[in-house]
């Protein structure tokens, strides 16, 4: 089995597009367990987030599986896989594990070297647990993409280098108000964006209020914060004399409209990081509203985040590497276990034979000898054992653990039945 991964993201797709495939959190379960439905599909994961929809999964069959992923995807678009075909993307083994963990390190997002990115792959990872569609394979793919994660985070300047979209999108609000410091800013949403975002715009000095459509989980927000909750039936009301707006809910369709925001007096900055969007798009055309949205918040590192980056692209290039060679030498783990059942088997019946032959040798004598000959047989494939695993980590185009196979003349069926899931400990490198 090796691992895939099909998905479009920002990088990939128009916002519009994005926004059509933009899954809840139970569509995204439901679209993992159609995933594995599939014949040739035993594992799969989905990371969905407010810039890119990715599949994960355990495949038989490359070709097989990519297909079966693409037109679950494209169902999303009313069945057009033609339409879909142009955005997306597909890794495969290798390059599927490089991928998750370039996007756990944050890599890959619309802010590079945002932190969020991480408790999203957490989340795909716990949710794929609950419904039973990750298994061993996907468990230790993404246990360790979120340690590469970590490592980009604590070894290196990332964090001081690249904003989150919150971060990005509210130093383009203060070019259009200036310092936020007293200023009203309306959070839409009780989210992780929308904690996010609460406590982004509180630092910044602003008067925080917060709506949502469960008052309960607006008050714990605003508690933790020092903010202001508000009814979702006073949107309206508090929209009026908000100086920056920025919603994130997650809601099937538009939630803030051209009207409410046509009733500001004054300069008002708008931010949408809700997939699909939560504002009117034609609110931008009011002459005192600033709309940004996820298709204007593509960012690109200054000079002084490179260092940093580099740092982050070296751990990653490390830790593929790790994973990579110990998924390379744990593949050869159940021939190798295979090879040493036979082994036994062949020690088990030569000592049953000496037995029978002479039977003048007592049960200490017998035991003395087959410690003997089993002591031989395990140096004999000592050597062998330690030296495969050593070279199935290379980079080789060789099917050591076939080639072992055809020497010995192993049984296809002992191999199969080993399972050795790749696992790798918290200090592994």
């Amino acid at each position: 089995m090796s691992v895939l991964v099909v998905g479009v993201s920002h990088r990939s797709a128009p916002v519009a597009l994005l926004e059509r495939l933009a899954l809840s959190a139970d569509e995204a379960d439901k679209l993992a367990i159609a995933v594995t439905d599939h014949d040739h599909i035993s594992e799969a994961a989905v990371l969905a987030t407010c810039n890119r929809i990715e599949v994960y999964a355990d495949v038989e069959r490359f070709h097989s599986g990519t297909e079966a992923v693409g037109r679950l995807l494209s169902d999303r678009l009313g069945g057009d896989l033609g339409e879909l075909l142009p955005h997306l993307y597909v890794h495969y083994d290798d390059g599927a594990v490089a991928h998750l963990f370039n996007v756990a390190a944050g890599l890959d997002s619309m802010a590079i070297g945002e932190g969020q990115i991480l408790g999203q792959a957490r989340d795909a990872l716990t949710r794929g647990q609950e419904v039973g569609t990750i298994g061993p394979a996907l468990n230790s793919l993404f246990q360790q993409a979120l340690r590469v994660g970590k490592r980009a985070h604590a070894e290196t300047e990332i964090d001081h280098s690249a904003p989150s979209m919150v971060t990005a999108a509210l130093a383009q609000a203060s070019t259009v108000l200036g310092d936020l410091a007293g200023r009203r800013a309306v959070v839409v949403g009780a989210g992780s964006l929308a904690a996010l975002a609460v406590a982004t715009t509180s630092r910044a000095g602003a008067d925080v209020v917060i709506v949502n459509r469960s008052f309960d989980r607006a008050l714990q927000l605003a508690h933790n914060h020092d903010a202001t909750a508000h009814p979702f039936e006073q949107l309206a009301e508090a929209l009026v004399d908000a100086h920056i707006v920025i919603s994130c809910t997650g809601a099937a369709g538009v939630i803030i409209g051209r009207e409410a925001i046509a009733a500001v007096g004054h300069d008002v900055v708008l931010v949408d990081l809700a997939l699909p969007h939560d504002i009117d798009p034609s609110v931008a055309e009011l002459e005192r509203a600033h709309l940004i949205s996820l298709a204007t918040l593509s960012q690109t590192p200054d000079e002084g985040a490179e260092p940093a980056l580099a740092d982050v692209r070296a751990i990653v290039a490390e830790e593929l590497a790790a994973f990579v060679a110990a998924r390379r030498s744990a593949s050869v783990t159940p021939t190798l276990v295979a090879l040493r059942g036979m082994a036994t088997s062949v020690v088990d019946a030569e000592i049953e034979r000496l037995r029978t032959r002479v039977p003048s040798l007592s049960d200490a004598e017998l035991s003395e000898v087959a410690q003997t000959v089993r002591r031989v047989a395990d140096k004999l494939i000592h050597q062998p054992t330690v030296r495969v695993k050593e070279l199935a980590a290379e980079p080789k185009t060789v099917s050591y653990a076939t080639a072992l196979a055809e020497l010995f003349a192993l049984d296809p069926d002992a191999v199969d039945a080993v399972t050795t899931p790749v696992t790798l400990t918290q200090g592994a490198r």
